[in-house]
């Protein structure tokens, strides 16, 4: 089994780069697991507590239970993974049932600032764009997906997105093999992902 990071700044067109790697592979030889779905569950705190949380911290990701995944699925065991909901900002009671396959992809802002995680990644992509880039997607997203005001967006990437950022994520772009500059506009770094994972499942195959 072949794991790699797609890691990267909130906005920085990670899942973009995921969708165009997946729109090339079948679903039974690669699949994707979010950092997103392993982060802790806060359902022991008010909603209003839940809602000043940063989710751009390490702290918030229950990196235990991801690694405990990723080993099960190396050797050949089927993991429930968490479905979160941001809106509510705790874990649902539904999980997910993900088979092992040749190909994982392991994508979120914050895999490359674990060790353990890093340890288990065959490959490290950091996924690198323009701040203000960023930041025009997260407002986007907010807004659209999560149901948060401007002012809110604004609020949280002032107050934990950007030193969060700065702090965790910009510096874990070291451990990288592989840096995609531009998002999931860089077509060349895309191709060069999609080259080594095509290469992994026809040395697997033979």
């Amino acid at each position: 089994m072949l794991i790699v990071g797609i890691a990267g700044g909130t906005g920085s067109g990670k899942t973009t780069v995921v969708r165009k790697v997946m729109e090339v592979f079948p679903n039974d030889e690669v699949i994707v697991i979010p950092q997103d779905s392993y982060y802790r569950d806060n359902s022991g705190i008010s909603l209003e507590e839940r809602q000043k949380i940063n989710f751009d911290h390490p702290d918030s990701v229950e990196f235990g239970l991801l690694i405990d995944h990723l080993e099960r699925l190396k050797k050949g065991t089927p993991v429930d993974m968490p479905i979160y909901s941001y809106l509510t900002c705790i874990r649902a009671k539904e999980t997910i049932r993900i088979k092992p396959t040749r190909v994982v992809l392991v994508e979120g802002i914050l895999i490359l600032t674990d060790i353990g995680l890093r340890n288990m990644l065959d490959i490290k992509v950091f996924v690198d764009a323009d701040a203000d880039d960023r930041l025009g997607r997260v407002i986007k997203r907010d807004i659209v997906e999560r149901g948060r005001s401007l002012l809110t967006v604004l609020e949280r990437y002032h107050d934990t997105v950007k030193p969060s950022h700065l702090q965790f994520i910009e510096p874990s772009k070291r451990y990288a093999d592989i840096i995609i500059p531009g998002g999931g506009e860089n077509q060349v770094g895309i191709e060069v992902l999609i080259s080594i994972i095509e290469k992994h499942l026809l040395k697997s195959k033979s």
